[in-house]
C-alpha cells in the first residue's frame, strides 16, 4: 500500500538534515564539473576558503531572527571583502578587488537563496512555521516585490540604500518598543497538567501524528490557534491583524525587490505587533523570504529586458570560487538557527534584532553616501 502524505512528511522531516546538508555537496559537485569560469586548479577553487565562517555566522544570524541574508551578506561584501581580499589597509588596493554591483548581487542571492530554503525546513520541522498565515503574506506582497524588482532598473542605487536605511531604522524603533513577552510558549503553573489532559486543563494540545515529537496545531471555530512545537513548548495566538501586515509586508516586499532585502526586515515587526509569539513570527517569515528573495531574483535576472536600459544578470562572469563555499556556509548556519533561536532568551532576540537592524542601517546609509559622493 502507498504511504500516506503523513508518513512521507513525517519521514521527509526526520532525515530533512541528510537530504539538505547533502544539497550543497551536490551544488559544488555540479558547479566544479559544468560551471564556467575565469580559473582553473587548486588555487582557484581554493582562493577563497576563509569566506566559510563569515557566511556560517551570517546565515545563522540572519535565520536566527528571521530576516534576509543579504542584510548582511551585501554589506560584508562591500565593507569588509575588499579588505580581507586585498590584504591591504590602502583603499586604493580594495578598489582593485572590490565586487561589481551585479556580482553582489548574485553571490548574495545564491547563498541567500540555499541558507533561506534550508532554515524554513528546519523551522518546519521545529513546528514553528504557519503556513497558513505565510501564503496570505506572500500573496499580499508578491505585486510589490516585481513592481520594486522593476523599478531596481531605474532607480539610483544610492537613493535604494537611503531609503531602506531609513526604514531599517524605523523597524529597530518599533521593535526595541515591542511586547515580545505575549504569546510565547505556555508559562502557565499547570501547563504540564492541560497538556496531559489533567483535571486543571480537561483538554489535550495538539498532537499531529505526521510531525515529529508533540508538534501540532488546532484552530478553533474563533480562530483561536493553538500550536505546539516538537520540544512540547505550546504558543497561543490568532492570525487577525492581516490589514496591518499587509502594509508592512507592502513596503518591505517593495525594498525587497529594489535591493534584495527588506521584507524579511519589516515583517517580523508586523507580526510581533499584530501578537504572533516571537518564535513562531520568525519561523513563518522564513517562508515569506524565501519565496520573496526567489522571487525578486527571477525578476532581476530575467526582467531587465522589459526596462529601458534594463540589465540582466550573465551567470558565466559569477565567482564560482567563492560561491562554492558560501552556499555550504549558509546551508549549515540555516540548519542551527533553529536551535539558536529555540535556546535564546526572547529578550536576547528582540535586543539582538534590534542592535542587527541599527547597524544594518549605519552600513546602508555609508552605502548610499559612498554611491553619491
Amino acid at each position: 500500500m502507498a504511504p500516506s502524505s503523513k508518513t512521507v512528511q513525517k519521514s521527509f522531516l526526520k532525515y530533512q538534515h541528510l537530504f539538505v546538508l547533502t544539497t550543497p555537496l551536490v551544488f559544488v559537485a555540479a558547479v566544479y564539473a559544468f560551471a564556467p569560469t575565469s580559473g582553473t586548479g587548486t588555487g582557484y577553487w581554493l582562493e577563497y576558503w576563509w569566506l566559510f565562517p563569515f557566511f556560517l555566522l551570517g546565515a545563522t544570524t540572519v535565520n536566527t531572527v528571521g530576516i534576509s541574508g543579504s542584510a548582511l551578506f551585501v554589506p560584508f561584501l562591500i565593507f569588509v571583502y575588499p579588505l580581507l581580499a586585498s590584504g591591504s589597509l590602502d583603499p586604493a588596493a580594495w578598489a582593485e578587488v572590490a565586487l561589481s554591483p551585479e556580482t553582489l548581487v548574485k553571490v548574495g542571492l545564491i547563498s541567500e537563496s540555499f541558507g533561506l530554503s534550508s532554515s524554513a525546513v528546519a523551522f518546519i520541522q521545529y513546528g514553528l512555521v504557519d503556513r497558513r498565515l505565510a501564503l496570505a503574506l506572500v500573496g499580499g506582497a508578491v505585486p510589490f516585490v516585481i513592481a520594486g524588482a522593476l523599478l531596481s532598473f531605474v532607480i539610483p542605487e544610492p537613493a535604494f540604500h537611503l531609503l531602506l536605511g531609513l526604514a531599517l531604522v524605523a523597524a529597530s524603533y518599533l521593535l526595541f518598543n515591542a511586547d515580545l513577552g505575549h504569546g510565547d510558549e505556555s508559562e502557565d503553573p499547570d501547563a504540564e497538567a492541560v497538556a496531559d489532559g489533567g483535571p486543571d486543563g480537561g483538554e489535550d494540545l495538539p498532537d499531529d501524528e505526521g510531525k515529529l515529537g508533540p508538534a501540532g496545531v488546532e484552530t478553533d471555530d474563533e480562530g483561536n490557534v493553538t500550536r505546539v512545537d516538537r520540544q512540547g513548548d505550546d504558543y497561543r495566538y490568532t492570525r487577525g491583524g492581516y490589514l496591518r501586515r499587509f502594509a508592512n509586508y507592502a513596503v518591505g516586499g517593495t525594498f525587497q525587490g529594489l535591493a534584495g532585502f527588506g521584507v524579511g526586515e519589516l515583517g517580523i515587526v508586523s507580526m510581533l505587533s499584530t501578537k504572533v509569539p516571537v518564535r513562531v513570527a520568525i519561523g513563518t517569515n522564513h517562508i515569506v523570504v524565501a519565496l520573496t528573495a526567489v522571487l525578486a531574483s527571477v525578476v532581476h535576472v530575467f526582467g531587465g529586458g522589459l526596462v529601458p536600459g534594463g540589465h540582466e544578470i550573465d551567470l558565466a562572469s559569477t565567482p564560482w570560487n567563492m560561491v562554492v563555499f558560501t552556499v555550504p556556509a549558509t546551508v549549515t548556519g540555516g540548519q542551527i538557527a533553529p536551535y539558536v533561536s529555540n535556546a535564546l532568551d526572547v529578550e536576547t532576540i528582540k535586543s539582538g534584532v534590534g542592535g542587527l537592524f541599527a547597524v544594518i542601517a549605519l552600513a546602508l546609509f555609508a552605502m548610499a553616501a559612498s554611491g553619491v559622493l
